[in-house]
């Protein structure tokens, strides 16, 4: 017979059994986040240490002359007469560019600086949370860890480095166009991404009407992202370029309109004056003309030779960017089209590479995926797998003999292009004409001082897309195929 205790115990066993479960649930989930908050601090500090050892001294130098720049141009002078006081430099973006930053005027040069750098970091995140979703989501993974852990990684390498550290606009330039690549996938699946009862701006927002306004922007601030209107008309997407290109011009015209002497300016005779932003051998200048300036131990690019090379790279990376999204890769597309640009750009800093970032995520989801398919391990499907999610054509080859090394070389590109863009090994061998040949290091000098040019020539020829990852391609035809399904 049940004592007093012993039925009180009965009752609140259930009640026990509760709490404890709770109690785990509750312990499991924080130690796990505990767990991520540590590893996102560790990869930050790694990142800080990295950008102290391997980077340069900082100051905002860039945007020390766009500050004074547009201070210049507020107080009633002439935009492009602006010489920054102990250079022979001074602005050289469009007039649109100087509408934007004109607010700046109004703060300190260090505070413009930190504002440029809190913006770009948190455009970077939103890029890579826009890039790396499909990935994890895939995986399992989560996405802030995710993102939390890739930003530091990002910022630590040379071009973001570069960016914050002179700043400048390059990594809000990149968003503005990875901004119309989200733009195509959401158009590509329009109807998925929002209810009936959704009002117009969330079916405009999410059906990807407004693809191509990101690359008209950028374009409008700075001339090397119409390549990306280019791609767009060879792959006959003519409504993003229709787009792209009512938007460059929109602007443009408006610019006009609002300060017509900057503007007559600009495109009469500061654009032609490539002189103004440097010559073209020097070591941080990493294009293809840049790599035979220094190739040949000239301050000048050789005229000729720089445009055949430039011709065969362009039409190299821009058919590999067409047979991408052919086959449903967009980011990659998208990543060779930005390299492309950066090769045969006349100048290309090493803060305009911003483009290794994606070509880095593209390497490393390449390994994932080809160790995945060679295990015979089904990818889930949904956002992110091969064919958009439409049942049983996710179908992967049987298990090969070899599953650990397959994937390896993309793995080792990937980790290798990112400790190549992290130590930048251009510095130690930096030299410039007359004062010192090119070659005084000997042959690896000249290597390593070239480095990160061959990297992105290498890339532009080399980098892997992986079939079906982003099936914007495919988007209206799976779309109809899920409706024909679902009425069977």
């Amino acid at each position: 017979m049940p004592t007093a205790v012993g039925r009180r115990a009965d009752r609140l066993a259930p009640i026990h059994r509760v709490t404890r479960g709770i109690d785990r649930v509750t312990r499991g989930i924080d130690r796990r986040n505990v767990v991520r908050c540590a590893i996102v601090a560790a990869v930050a500090y790694a990142a800080w240490l990295a950008i102290g050892t391997f980077g340069r001294p900082y100051n905002f130098f860039d945007m020390k002359i766009y500050h004074g720049a547009v201070v210049w141009w507020a107080s009633g002078h002439e935009l492009y007469e602006f010489i920054a006081p102990e250079t022979t430099l001074g602005f050289t973006y469009p007039p649109f560019a100087g509408l934007v930053m004109l607010p700046m005027a109004q703060l300190p040069i260090g505070a413009a600086g930190l504002v440029n750098a809190a913006a770009s970091i948190a455009a970077l995140a939103l890029v890579l949370a826009g890039l790396l979703r499909p990935i994890v989501d895939r995986l399992g993974w989560p996405l802030w860890f995710t993102v939390a852990v890739a930003v530091p990684l990002a910022v630590a390498i040379e071009p973001g480095r570069e960016t914050l550290g002179y700043g400048q606009v390059n990594i809000l330039l990149f968003a503005l166009i990875m901004a119309d690549l989200i733009g195509l996938r959401w158009r590509s699946r329009r109807g998925t991404h929002y209810a009936a009862t959704d009002g117009p701006l969330l079916r405009f927002i999410y059906g990807g009407a407004w693809a191509g306004a990101g690359i008209g922007l950028a374009t409008a601030v700075k001339l090397t992202p119409a390549l990306f209107i280019a791609y767009l008309l060879i792959t006959r997407q003519w409504r993003v370029a229709a787009t792209a290109i009512g938007t460059t011009i929109g602007v443009t015209v408006g610019t006009f309109a609002i300060v017509g002497a900057e503007s007559r300016t600009y495109f009469g005779s500061v654009l032609w004056q490539t002189e103004r932003v440097g010559a073209a051998d020097m070591t941080p200048n990493q294009s293809l003309a840049g790599l035979l300036a220094r190739l040949y131990d000239s301050i000048e690019t050789p005229g000729l030779l720089w445009l055949a090379f430039s011709v065969l790279v362009l039409a190299l990376g821009l058919s590999r960017a067409a047979s991408s999204r052919a086959d449903g890769d967009e980011l990659t597309a998208f990543t060779l089209v930005g390299l492309t640009a950066n090769v045969i750009s006349p100048i290309s800093w090493t803060h305009h590479l911003v483009w290794v970032i994606p070509a880095i995520i593209v390497l490393a989801d390449a390994a994932v995926r080809r160790r995945e398919a060679s295990r015979g391990i089904p990818q889930r499907t949904g956002q992110g797998s091969a064919f958009g999610g439409l049942p049983g054509l996710n179908g992967l080859r049987p298990p090969i003999w070899y599953p650990t090394l397959t994937g390896l070389r993309h793995g080792v590109a990937a980790i290798g292009l990112y400790l190549l863009f992290l130590i930048s090994p251009i510095w130690p061998y930096e030299h410039q004409l007359p004062e010192m040949s090119h070659y005084q290091d000997g042959l690896f000098g000249a290597l390593m001082e070239n480095s990160l040019a061959v990297a992105l020539i290498v890339l532009v020829a080399a980098l892997p897309w992986r079939p079906g990852a982003e099936p914007a391609f495919y988007g209206d035809r799976l779309a109809r195929a899920v409706v024909v399904n679902n009425h069977r």
